[in-house]
């Protein structure tokens, strides 16, 4: 059916432009709505059944949306056709009686031919077919001296016939019909109209048409309308309480497991599922109890085997030190008096005499491994400078770099390099590094960078040896593990110093990371931030060497001549050694907190194979460098 659009209400001045209150809370309005808006996708995400309810309601509103227009459409057009059908043959019929009555008319004045046709056309005004309906009769334009001028009933014009029905019934005998918009007060509805051509005395030609109004046929499709919407309401109403229960029924028991899981990976190992029935969600409590379980067990046994390691190693440690200080004694006494002996003999007393030493690195890395395992390990930190610290490694390892033919090479900045550390854990962190660098540089120049920004300080080992490959690389920080067991080494190495040196740099918040590529050498970097407990975000020196700036000409001293552009600030990715910090215990309190250290093994002060002093403190700079990088026999 036809039906004319509504008609749009003009806009009112000022429409355009808000109200100044409205205006000023325009701006908090739009946050609460973009607060509302995060809240409901944040809901969206995180909660299925929410997203089942949505999309089960979502699509029966879908299908009942189309099913309610199949449906609507069906009974429009079964109401028309039933409709049309019916005034179509009363209005042939009586458009053909009304026709044959005014041809055979004997009427030959004006007033009796108005008269005549009055009569005839109230014989087809009224209800028809259980609708109004109603005529038109109006003289065509080529009539004249016309006796009967524009008749009509219902108070209907000429302006609800469509101009085409009008020019086809002019122009053709016969009935013809066409839909029409039928004028209300307030409304309009539709109807159809039927029109033929018809003559009155004097011989003049009109056309007549015969007006069907539809609107109670329209009000029933408006019913039936209705109705289809309110149930199609309700029915999603139904829809979505039966899809929300539904979905609580799978849903929560899931909720429980994952609630749980995560109460599982937090460590409460005694978390269990309460188990109901024998459904597909009981079968998964059972399961996810059962799994539960055995990782408690397991976890449990491992924590178990692994505090008994660490006290087996501690203990261990700490019972060879007394023996082991008896055999270092007496090496020394065969040592000293080596000259004396045959060349069998003293190359023994050399060997037995390395070996102990060797063997007193060793467990001296063993009881500092055990005290981190044991979390017993504290800082003893103070604000510094960080230079010093690498002049006296260099120091320490000229000797050794010169005796294997590598130059070390320092470059340093214009400013001292202020952070607050651990004195003796940052040495024997560069220490390790130099002595590895100077151990797998073939004989080439090292180069040790140090830089500072606002927030960290950091330090650059960079040999040309034999380098590394990216898997060696991620593991040269693992315990005892080797990269080319066949490469001889020069010092005597515990294949524990890059972990201690790990474990260090955790201490104080820092990253440590390795970089190598075959035949080009290695760089290790160490990055310390400003303060204990600040976050590192990047550090002052790339860890690629072609990153780095141009440095300057190296002195005879060992140090090139100081850089003045800034070094830059480059992201390192990820976190290699975010760590927990431990509080810094003063000197004072040390004493009290930290377990005793290893007993010296040399009470005279000589110097080790390594070219650095031995002490009966608990000096960690005591530790031995590791020579355990990829191509040396431990990393």
């Amino acid at each position: 059916m036809d039906t004319s659009a509504a008609d749009t209400p003009a806009a009112e001045p000022g429409d355009g432009e808000p109200p100044v209150s409205q205006a000023f809370f325009r701006r908090p309005r739009a946050t609460l709505e973009g607060s509302r808006w995060k809240r409901m996708v944040t809901a969206w995400r995180r909660s299925l059944q929410l997203r089942a309810v949505a999309t089960t309601v979502l699509l029966s509103a879908l299908a009942m949306l189309g099913a309610g227009i199949f449906l609507s459409n069906q009974i429009a057009d079964g109401l028309f056709q039933e409709r049309f059908n019916q005034v179509q043959e009363e209005s042939v019929r009586g458009l053909n009686q009304v026709k044959s009555n005014f041809e055979s008319a004997a009427t030959t004045d004006r007033s009796s031919t108005v008269a005549f046709v009055n009569d005839t056309l109230k014989l087809v005004e009224g209800d028809g077919a259980s609708v109004q309906r109603d005529f038109i009769l109006t003289p065509l334009p080529s009539s004249e001296n016309i006796y009967v001028t524009n008749t009509a009933s219902g108070g209907l014009t000429t302006a609800v016939i469509p101009d085409t029905l009008a020019s086809t019934v002019k122009d053709s005998p016969g009935v013809y019909w066409e839909s029409i918009s039928f004028p209300h007060a307030s409304y309009d509805t539709p109807g159809l109209a039927f029109g033929t051509t018809v003559q009155l005395p004097p011989g003049r030609d009109y056309a007549l048409y015969l007006v069907y109004d539809l609107d109670s046929v329209q009000q029933t499709l408006d019913f039936i309308h209705r109705v289809l919407a309110i149930g199609g309401v309700l029915l999603l109403f139904v829809t979505g309480g039966i899809a929300w229960y539904t979905t609580r029924l799978v849903v929560r028991p899931v909720s429980t497991a994952a609630l749980a899981s995560e109460k599982l990976a937090a460590g409460q190992l005694q978390e269990r599922l309460e188990v109901h029935g024998e459904d597909e969600i009981a079968r998964l409590g059972t399961s996810f109890n059962r799994m539960a379980t055995n990782l408690q067990d397991q976890i449990t046994q491992l924590a178990t085997l692994s505090q008994m390691q660490q006290r087996f190693v501690s203990d261990v440690s700490h019972e060879l030190r007394t023996p082991l200080t008896t055999v270092r004694m007496a090496a020394e006494v065969l040592h000293d008096a080596r000259e004396d002996f045959d060349p069998i003999n003293r190359r023994s007393a050399e060997l037995l005499y390395n070996q102990v030493e060797r063997f007193q690195t060793l467990l001296n890395d063993l009881l500092e491994i055990s005290r981190f395992d044991a979390g017993a390990a504290l800082l003893d930190a103070e604000v510094l400078d960080l230079v010093p610290v690498v002049r006296r490694v260099v120091d320490t390892a000229s000797l050794h770099a010169e005796n294997l033919g590598s130059e070390l090479r320092v470059h340093l900045p214009e400013e001292g390099c202020a952070v607050e550390m651990d004195p003796r854990r940052i040495e024997r962190i560069i220490r390790n590094l130099v002595m590895n660098a100077v151990e797998h540089g073939e004989g080439n120049p090292i180069d040790i960078t140090v830089g500072q920004d606002e927030y960290a300080v950091a330090v650059t080992v960079r040999d040309h040896g034999i380098g590394m490959d990216p898997e060696e690389a991620s593991r040269v920080f693992d315990r005892f593990w080797r990269g080319d067991p066949a490469r001889a080494r020069t010092t005597g190495g515990s294949g524990l110093g890059l972990s201690i040196a790990t474990e260090d740099t955790r201490l104080h918040g820092g990253w440590l990371q390795a970089w190598g590529e075959k035949g080009e050498g290695a760089c290790f970097r160490l990055t310390l931030p400003r303060h204990l407990g600040d976050l590192l975000g990047s550090s002052p020196l790339p860890l690629m060497p072609h990153t780095q700036l141009a440095l300057g000409q190296s002195l005879g001293t060992g140090e090139s001549a100081p850089y003045t552009a800034s070094l830059p600030t480059l992201p390192t990715g990820n976190l290699a050694l975010p760590g927990s910090i431990l509080r810094a215990v003063p000197p004072s309190e040390r004493a009290t907190h930290e377990p005793p250290a290893p007993e010296a093994a040399r009470a005279d002060g000589r110097v080790s194979s390594a070219g650095r002093e031995d002490d009966d403190s608990d000096d960690l700079a005591d530790d031995e460098p590791d020579t355990g990088r990829p191509g040396g026999p431990h990393a």
